[in-house]
């Protein structure tokens, strides 16, 4: 039988599954990201190295609308199943993908998956905990997402080097049928005389179901700040070679093991002194990691990036979360919150296409790429300080 989500706990059995779904979702998918680059280059796709991380993100945006409207009429369950569903299937299809097309093609159905799960979970929770301490739960939320992050590339690449690149992509399927499993305890929070049958009706969708209006600043943020990490994706992994480590995963380990740290007093922080506030010291920390990343000659400068990133990272994920379901209407969470993710999957999508096309696989192109991540990371400073008013909750 399912189990109950509802009590006078800040953090229920129901809190924790899914903080548990969560872990193996990310760990699903992270795990293939430092792999994927040589992969694609042995079958003689260098030169679409930046579409690895763009097609996914494409994917991922263009399906937020329907996943946003879907968790708001059928139910916020049905939206992670589904998404967890396409993670398990795609892992398992990534051996049988040996042409570039057919490796491509794989990588854009796969952006279902994130198109899907978090906007679920992300309204699930909002569901569940109370508007006191949302920043702290999704603060707890991401720690959860963060380990799944920061184990996936490192146990990706230890799987490939020990055994082969198709049992890391079978454990990845493996990792995301686990998620799927858990979230088959759990018990629907969207109000029953919200809930509708599915019908293909439902994926009509009105300028208004695609974004929401209330979410737009924190949702531009978001844009800017995720550019980077989309350039971080794509760059990164041969830019560990460059420094001097086998394993393309450390940096990612480094990344988010500080992010992981930093969550568990971030979110607290924003309920304390407001979602905005807190937003300009991270965004001005991240600026500073992108431009010691920039300047990175050594693996000791290299890694102290990933760790001041992760830092900044760390802070501002469950800020924005907590902002923009602050700002949202409890009937248009699941639009609000996909809203946001749209942002995100832009921001990465486009800092992933940007930065295969400027660093073109020359190694002396890597500065300007990141140079370009922290222009949009000071807009996005200069916007938190002169477009957004601080107020206590926001």
């Amino acid at each position: 039988m399912p189990l109950p989500v509802s009590s006078s706990r800040v953090y229920t059995i129901g809190f924790w599954l899914m903080a548990l779904s969560s872990f193996l979702f990310f760990l699903s998918f992270n795990m293939l990201v430092p792999e994927l680059p040589d992969h694609l280059t042995r079958m003689g796709g260098a030169d679409y190295k930046g579409f690895i991380i763009a097609l996914f993100t494409l994917t991922a945006g263009l399906s937020r609308p329907f996943s946003g409207k879907l968790a708001d009429t059928v139910g916020r369950i049905p939206v992670m199943v589904f998404g967890s569903l396409v993670c398990f299937v795609c892992g398992f299809f990534y051996p049988w993908a040996t042409t570039v097309a057919g490796f491509l093609f794989l990588r854009l159905i796969h952006g279902f998956s994130t198109g899907f799960k978090p906007t679920g979970t992300a309204a699930f929770i909002a569901d569940i905990v109370p508007l006191n301490r949302r920043g702290e739960a999704m603060g707890l939320l991401g720690v959860a997402g963060s380990l799944g992050m920061a184990a996936g590339p490192a146990l990706g690449s230890l799987l490939t080097q020990w055994f082969s690149l198709n049992t890391m992509f079978y454990c990845s399927s493996g990792a995301a049928l686990l998620s799927l499993l858990v979230q088959g305890t759990l018990t629907e929070t969207l109000p029953q005389d919200q809930r509708e049958r599915f019908s293909w009706g439902l994926l009509r969708l009105n300028w208004r179901e695609i974004l929401e209006p209330r979410v737009l600043a924190p949702s531009l943020v978001t844009l800017l700040c995720l550019f980077p990490y989309g350039v971080i994706l794509t760059v990164v992994p041969d830019q560990s070679q460059l420094m001097g480590t086998s394993n393309k995963g450390l940096f990612f380990t480094c990344y988010t093991l500080a992010s992981l740290v930093v969550r568990l007093v971030a979110g607290r922080a924003s309920d304390r002194y407001g979602r905005v506030p807190v937003l300009r010291a991270s965004t001005a920390l991240m600026l500073v990691a992108l431009l010691v990343l920039a300047g990175a000659h050594s693996l000791v400068t290299f890694l102290l990036a990933a760790v001041l990133f992760g830092l900044a990272a760390g802070v501002n994920s469950p800020t924005l979360y907590a902002w923009t379901i602050d700002l949202s209407h409890p009937e248009r969470r699941g639009r609000a919150v996909a809203t946001m993710y749209i942002a995100l999957e832009a921001g990465i999508g486009m800092g992933a296409l940007l930065a295969g096309w400027l660093y073109g696989n020359v190694a002396a192109h890597l500065p300007y790429v990141h140079g370009v991540s922290a222009g949009l990371t000071l807009v996005a400073l200069i916007y938190l300080f002169v477009g957004v008013r601080a107020r206590p909750t926001v």
